[in-house]
């Protein structure tokens, strides 16, 4: 049975994963800036997603109210500051500090290198997209990496929580090569490996 999906923010990137999980089967839920409809959200799902600005966390935590203890919490944050430079990195990511703020959550970094616009689908023009998921539980993790699968996605075991601050890197060089290098959003990556060779969810 998949599991429900209770997605906080109602943006671009938390519409396109509606879409996506939606058409793979899992009962999803969505909540934006009503306080009472994300703690609402928080309490019925199985597995929260957080799909909200960046400097939005710390509000979106104190809604949510605890209800994601013992969850999956998926970061698809941009950890990015108020002039789009990168908030954190090197030292710690802004999915480790999530971890620390929720410390009885059970965070997963995920679907942050991707465009909104080809998260409902998992490529480019035919082609498989690779969606990383690194976290330190291993639970949550497998839950993340098949709901990417399900949606599309090359799903790619990207290892423990602290490779967050690769991926949220990655994700801002997408960011810059869409936006300032001017290649726009019709871009995306994909790991190539052998059969085998990575860790994925199969």
């Amino acid at each position: 049975m998949n599991s429900k999906i209770g997605i906080i923010g109602h943006g671009n990137v938390g519409s396109a994963l509606e879409r996506g999980l939606r058409a793979a089967g899992y009962d999803v839920r969505t909540a934006g800036r009503d306080a009472e409809a994300v703690r609402e959200a928080g309490a019925w799902a199985d597995v929260l997603v957080l799909a909200v600005p960046f400097g939005a966390v710390d509000e979106t935590l104190r809604e949510l109210d605890g209800t994601y203890a013992g969850k999956p919490l998926v970061d698809v944050t941009n950890a990015l500051g108020p002039k789009m430079e990168l908030a954190v990195g090197y030292s710690t990511s802004g999915a480790e500090e999530l971890q620390k703020k929720a410390p009885k959550a059970r965070v997963v970094k995920a679907f942050n290198t991707v465009f909104a616009q080809h998260m409902d689908k998992g490529e480019l023009d035919s082609v498989q997209l690779t969606a990383f998921a690194a976290g330190d539980d291993e639970g949550a993790k497998a839950t993340v990496l098949e709901m990417a699968k399900k949606i599309g996605f090359d799903a790619v075991d990207a290892g423990p929580l602290h490779n967050a601050r690769w991926l949220e890197t990655l994700g801002y060089l997408n960011i810059q090569l869409g936006y300032v290098e001017k290649m726009g959003t019709t871009i995306g990556f994909k790991l190539v490996h052998e059969q085998g060779a990575a860790s994925s969810a199969e």
